[in-house]
Order: structure tokens, then sequence, then C-alpha cells
């Protein structure tokens, strides 16, 4: 008689972190080259969708040909490459049985989410740019980056015999931290509508902006931002109050300096008059923040413990 573990239940991929990892430096990556697409006015360099040109799929080197087109192809290439990992990751959590069913069925947002934006992106393009597409563009993007995140930091805890790192706080603390994330999805959703509002169209003949005050906009989005600031810091007080690990806390002290950090690019923008190159900083700061956000959130709600490696007789 001698014992060996359960394939379906404790082989774990040495692919699946790095996996996990790319797809979330991907999902923030493509904010960005999006951003790019906007602030360098190419968002019609392809003029339809799915092909760039009637009739071509890619754009045609000519001497008229602007840089525009490459640009607005690049970012659609990309999300092919993200594609690429997002199916990957699926393809390796699936793999592993072990995992909880709340997190396979996660796995699938990263993979959906690409094939959604694909679509949106499409009707961006036919819609001439118009801010209420661009801007469920940019909000979806949001939501599979929080996704992505969410996988990463359960990761390791959904792992066979793993020890969660989670904190089960105080239904208090909780709580304050529910209204975090709702303050949060207001945050975001309010700077889409800035940015709707705002001079960077992504193109300057025929995108359409928002008919309403764009400095109005910007002050109501500061003040969310404000209450974020104070709630994040409420957290991590009645965190310390509540004895959570060190691990938890330096999961929402990085969340502190994120936060921080984003509000000093988002006033730099404002006072200097949204120079593309802070506008963009602000768009990869607006995805690392959702990341921290998605992950603190994440160490505070603990997951049932995974099976330990089965035996089987043979």
């Amino acid at each position: 008689m001698s014992s060996t573990a359960s394939p379906a239940v404790t082989t774990v991929s040495s692919w699946t972190r790095r996996a996990l990892w790319a797809n979330l430096v991907a999902q923030i990556g493509i904010i960005v080259t999006g951003g790019a697409v906007r602030l360098t006015g190419s968002g019609l360099g392809c003029s339809t969708w799915p092909q760039c040109e009637p009739g071509e799929f890619t754009p045609q080197f000519h001497e008229e040909m602007s840089i525009h087109s490459l640009i607005e192809f690049g970012n659609r290439t990309l999300t092919g490459v993200l594609g690429v990992f997002a199916l990957a990751v699926l393809l390796l959590v699936l793999r592993e049985r072990f995992r909880p069913e709340w997190f396979r069925r996660l796995a699938w947002a990263p993979l959906a989410g690409v094939a959604l934006q694909a679509v949106i992106g499409g009707v961006t393009v036919l819609a001439k740019l118009h801010p209420a597409v661009v801007g469920l563009h940019m909000i979806v993007s949001l939501a599979l980056v929080a996704a992505s995140a969410v996988l990463l930091a359960k990761d390791r805890a959904t792992r066979p015999g793993a020890d969660d790192d989670a904190f089960a706080p105080p239904e208090t603390t909780l709580l304050v931290a529910r209204v975090l994330l709702g303050i949060g999805a207001v945050l975001m959703v309010l700077g889409v509508i800035v940015t709707g509002a705002g001079p960077h169209g992504g193109d300057d003949e025929h995108a359409y902006r928002y008919e309403i005050d764009p400095v109005s906009a910007a002050k109501a989005h500061a003040w969310v931002a404000w209450a974020f600031v104070l709630l994040v810091a409420v957290v991590v007080v009645l965190l310390r109050r509540d004895g959570a690990p060190r691990a938890v806390r330096r999961t929402w002290w990085w969340l502190v300096a994120v936060t921080l950090a984003q509000g000093v690019i988002g006033y730099v923008q404002y006072f200097t008059g949204l120079p593309e190159i802070i506008v963009g900083a602000h768009l990869l700061g607006t995805g690392v923040l959702t990341a921290s956000l998605a992950w603190a959130y994440a160490c505070l709600r603990p997951v049932a413990p995974s099976p330990r490696p089965a035996e089987v007789d043979t």
C-alpha cells in the first residue's frame, strides 16, 4: 500500500500566479494605452470596426496616412494579447479543481470582459467616440481590474492546505469598508464624467463632449475623493484597534499611499491645464487605485479553508 496525492485535488501549476500577475498588469496597461489613443486624438485612427478601414483589417501604408491609425490599431492588437493572458488564467484555474467554486467562476471574468470590451470598443468607433460609450468602456475596464486583483489576492489562500491571511473584522469595520467600496465606485464614475466633459475627446473633429461645466464636475469629483481619503483613514484606524495582522494592515497602508499619490496627480493635472502626460499618469493611477482597493477589501474577507492534499491508495 502506498499513498500519492490526487492530481485533481493538489496539482498547482507554477504558471498560475504568473498568469494572474500578467493578466492584472495587462488589464491596467490597456487602460493606459486606451488613454493614449484618446490623448493623442487617435480615437478614429481606424474609421470603422471590426475592420480598420472599409475592406482592410490593418492600416494601409501610404503617403497621406497619419500616426493615428497606427496608434489605434496598436491598441486593438494589444487587446488580443490581453485575451491570451485572460485565456491562460481561465484554463489554469479550471484545471486546478481544488479551487472554490466562486474563484473558478470569477476566473471567467477577464476573458468574458475582454470579449465584451472588444464589442464596446467597436461601438465606440461606430458612435464617433460618444462620451457615454467611451465611459462605459472605462468602467468595464476598471471592473475587470478589480476582479483580476481579487483573483490574485486570493490565489494562495485558495490552494490546498493554505492559511488565509485575511482578517475577519468586526461588523463595524466591515461596514465602513463596504461604504468605502461604494464611494470608490462613485469616485470612478465621476472621474469618467469629468473626462467626458473635458478637452481630450479622442478626436478633434468628431468627438462629442458632455454639455456640463467641467470645472463643477471636477469639483464634485474632488469632494468625493476627499470622502474616499477620509474613509480609508478610518478603516486603517479601525484595523489597528481591531488587532488586524500586519499583512492585512500593510495592504491598507499601500492603499493609503496609492490614494494620496493619485490625489496629488489629480490636483497637478487640474492646475496645469490637463497636460496629456499628467492625464495619462492619472489614468495609470486610476487602474492601480482600483486594484489596490479591491485587494485591500479582499483581505477582509477570509475564504473557507481549501481541502488538504487527499491520499489515494494504490
